[in-house]
């Protein structure tokens, strides 16, 4: 017997494999052709010959009022209870359709909106969109003299239980993590903003892997021409497979050859309502926890979500903290190298004899002794981070300990060294985002031969490059050091500092002019009593006062001499 595609398309060979003879590309703009058979037994062969004769393709038939009705579906993409409830719905309904002589060729508009019980139901016309459907979870009906095909909406595949994110822990705030299922991450994100103009777009993305990509906005809050721009980038993603939300962020960032990173990255709901709230546009890609946000602002990278659920003063003194540790963790090796290498008399005298006397046993110059504790701690690092949680920890603390006082000994390296290093180490740690983590990873060593080439030239000149560098940065059209450079005076309010919510009463100018303020007037505190304009006066704000007993008396013994000299005063003048 010769399959549907090889009579579809004349092909003399008995059976017409279409995995082989067409690109993988091109199936479903080939299937998007095709029109349904009349006979549901070919829709079924076209179905399987489509994916395969795959074992978890399943396939049933009924009869109702002599016309044959067959269902199909992917078991482990839907759930079975509702898969038995569209069953045994088509069979109590079968009498009333026999009973009323209809035809289902006739009527299959009135079983799309009377007939199945589940919720989305929708009308395909071609095979292309049934396998779509099929992938995606859905279960197809179709019968014989039909058209048309029906897709139920039975999704149902095990998903992960939300938990605590992993990447961005807090000691206060929400626990609540994405997860791998791109519907669960929208629906955590209108749970915390429940309002008409969040905006939810899907794109597709991938010509096999046929991934879910959806793009998140609050209409009227989100610039436009940034909405319109991240819709635009998305629809050019031409590749094969998306199993990742990198390889959308990849495809999509201004300049991919920058080592700083211009895409918010993120597995915190509340994160992403924050960043929507200030007017950014949300990415989610189904299949992995981990959202984007853009724009994308550098000062975004040293803001803790904790910023913004403890007092602001805490916030306003940490803040600080982690910009030295971004200095120390960048610059401090190489400061050292050159220090020591070229610009002794910078240091005081016994802390220079104090390091030359430590160097005198190591055998090689200073810039090769810290490219060798950099080596080491990243492989320290990266083996931590490739084992099981408690034994990477074990072995980046143990190894640390034993590599690092057994080079001392032997000595390979001086104490200061090891110092700087741990240092250096420590405050990476400080850092929000690992993503700037990373990048500071990747500057680390440049700066460092730098300063063994150059001394402090070499490093002043590496720093002036890269701010350079960061100066011409966009993020969608937006700059990267926006609010610095160029300077605005409204953000400087959340940027190297953090001032109360009741002062932070416009939005970034990254938003759209339309709705920029976020909070009415006068929201700061009110003590009662206050009556220079930030609260009620004691007069609204207090309720009267009660008067006592014996207050009550004297105003009613008043007011009875008052009566009683008046008719004293009328009898004498009659």
């Amino acid at each position: 017997m010769r399959s549907f595609f090889s009579r579809l398309l004349r092909r003399p060979r008995p059976r017409h494999n279409l995995a082989t003879d067409i690109p993988a590309q091109e199936v479903l703009s080939f299937l998007s052709q095709v029109s349904l058979p009349q006979k549901s037994a070919d829709v079924v062969q076209a179905i399987e010959e489509v994916l395969g004769n795959s074992n978890d393709l399943i396939t049933r038939e009924i009869k109702i009022s002599g016309t044959s009705l067959s269902i199909a579906y992917i078991n482990g993409l839907v759930d079975k209870k509702l898969v038995k409830v569209l069953l045994e719905s088509l069979l109590l309904k079968r009498p009333l359709v026999e009973q009323a002589g209809l035809s289902l060729d006739a009527n299959i508009d009135r079983w799309h909106q009377m007939g199945l019980p589940l919720g989305q139901i929708k009308v395909v016309k071609n095979l292309s969109e049934v396998i779509t459907g099929l992938l995606n979870g859905n279960t197809c009906l179709v019968g014989d003299g039909w058209s048309q095909a029906l897709l139920a909406d039975t999704e149902g595949w095990e998903k992960r239980a939300i938990t605590e994110p992993q990447t961005s822990t807090v000691v206060r705030g929400p626990r609540e993590g994405f997860v791998e299922n791109m519907r669960t991450n929208t629906a955590l994100i209108r749970r915390r903003l429940r309002h008409p103009n969040l905006r939810v777009e899907e794109l597709v993305v991938g010509d096999i892997s046929n991934t879910s990509v959806s793009i998140l906005y609050l209409e009227g809050i989100a610039n436009s021409k940034i909405v319109a721009e991240v819709r635009e980038r998305i629809k050019r993603i031409k590749i094969d497979g998306v199993l990742e939300g990198h390889y959308v962020e990849s495809m999509i960032e201004d300049n991919p050859y920058s080592p700083f990173p211009q895409v918010w990255t993120t597995e915190r709901p509340d994160t992403v309502a924050a960043d929507l709230l200030e007017g950014r546009v949300a990415i989610l890609t189904d299949g992995t926890p981990f959202a984007l946000t853009v724009p994308l602002r550098f000062a975004a990278l040293l803001q803790s979500p904790e910023d913004y659920y403890q007092r602001w003063s805490l916030s306003l003194y940490l803040r600080p903290f982690r910009y030295l540790g971004l200095g120390i963790t960048a610059f401090l090796p190489a400061l050292y190298v050159a220090i020591t290498t070229y610009h002794q008399e910078m240091l005081p005298t016994p802390l220079l004899i104090s390091i030359l006397m430590q160097r005198e046993r190591v055998p090689y110059p200073a810039v090769v002794e810290a490219l060798v504790m950099q080596i080491t701690f990243e492989i320290l690092l990266e083996a931590g981070a490739r084992l099981p949680r408690a034994l990477g920890q074990a072995i980046g603390i143990v190894g640390a300990l034993v590599i690092g006082d057994a080079a001392v000994r032997a000595g390979l390296v001086s104490p200061a060294m090891v110092i700087v290093i741990s240092a250096t180490a420590i405050a990476s740690f400080t850092f929000p985002s690992f993503d700037l983590t990373n990048t500071v990873r990747l500057i680390r060593i440049p700066m460092i031969l730098l300063a063994a080439v150059l001394g402090l030239f070499g490093l002043f000149s590496g720093l002036i490059v890269m701010m350079i560098h960061l100066v011409n940065l966009r993020s969608f059209g937006i700059p990267y050091l926006q609010g610095m450079a160029p300077f605005s005076l409204s953000d400087q309010k959340d940027y190297l500092m953090r001032a109360p919510w009741w002062k932070m009463r416009t939005r970034p100018e990254l938003s759209s002019k339309k709705d920029i303020i976020r909070q009415a007037p006068d929201q700061g505190p009110k003590p009662p009593g206050d009556e220079r304009g930030r609260g009620p006066s004691s007069m609204e704000n207090q309720a009267p006062k009660k008067k006592d007993n014996q207050q009550v008396f004297k105003t009613k013994v008043k007011r009875t001499d008052r009566q009683a000299n008046r008719k004293g005063q009328q009898e004498g003048k009659k």
